[in-house]
């Protein structure tokens, strides 16, 4: 399931798409498009355009302003579990920044084993007035488009949240760390890999109770987390972590050979460095 990064790195291809007009949109799936019945998004979109990108943990919004100028409903983008943004430019403009006609492609990375893509895997599609759009590819049909997202609910984003935000949300509590950390309103963006990730690098069992942790030791894990996200943001997801592929039946830790473990956390499965991490 997409996490932090691979929706930050859906927010940037959609910023391909900004400030062109757009055409027609095609939101004829229903189940993607709910709760707006077919054309609804359309008809609120049409003839204007995307002014900027936004995410807050996994969940990604637009802004807009319609036709004459005003500003316009927000457009939320959810990828759901292996949801992509792909985003094409000016339809035979050879010296655009699409020079070549391959799509910007933002989200879950394309495994190596995966089927061919399929047209009717697109469920949404936004057609600027230059002949370039932006495609929603969901072969589960587990995304959703729709106008008006609430955010309200999320807690400061993960890969942006301040050291006084982190200590007041994370450093309470008898609830396991982990459980803490993929808890969406105490703070937006983290899943079960990038959880792992950040306490194997913080070397942090994952059930350690929150409100255990010293300031020192909360500041140290916010630190740990950040640079955990900015690192898969800028290899292209969370799957690039150093510890991810050890995260398997008879693995050893990259960092000091001990056996890796396996268990529930939070009510996730959940793995650690049998040394480093232990309770």
């Amino acid at each position: 399931m997409p996490e932090l990064p691979e929706v930050e790195n859906a927010r940037q291809v959609v910023e391909k798409a900004l400030d062109r007009v757009i055409a027609s949109i095609d939101d004829t799936d229903e189940f993607v498009c709910r709760p707006h019945g077919p054309g609804e998004i359309d008809q609120a979109l049409k003839g204007g355009r995307l002014t900027a990108a936004h995410r807050r943990g996994k969940t990604m919004w637009c802004d807009t302003v319609t036709a004459d100028g005003a500003d316009g409903p927000s457009l939320g983008i959810h990828l759901g579990m292996g949801g992509r943004i792909f985003v094409t430019g000016p339809s035979g403009d050879a010296e655009s920044l699409y020079a070549g006609g391959d799509p910007h492609v933002g989200g879950m990375p394309k495994k190596a084993d995966e089927r061919p893509d399929k047209p009717e895997w697109d469920r949404f599609r936004m057609t600027f007035d230059d002949g370039g759009e932006m495609r929603l590819f969901d072969k589960r049909r587990l995304g959703r488009v729709h106008l008006e997202p609430d955010v309200d609910a999320l807690g400061p984003d993960a890969a942006e949240i301040t050291r006084d935000e982190f200590r007041a949300r994370v450093g309470k509590g008898v609830v396991a760390i982990k459980a803490k950390l993929l808890d969406q309103s105490v703070l937006a963006g983290v899943g079960n890999l990038l959880a792992d990730e950040t306490l194997w690098e913080a070397k942090v069992s994952p059930s350690r109770p929150a409100g255990e942790f010293s300031v020192a030791e909360l500041d140290a894990l916010r630190t740990t987390l950040r640079k955990a996200a900015r690192d898969a943001i800028k290899r292209g997801g969370v799957h690039t972590g150093e510890v991810i592929p050890h995260r398997a039946k008879d693995e050893t830790c990259p960092r000091c050979g001990a056996p890796m473990e396996r268990g529930t956390v939070g009510g996730r499965t959940t793995w650690w460095c049998s040394a480093e991490q232990a309770d």
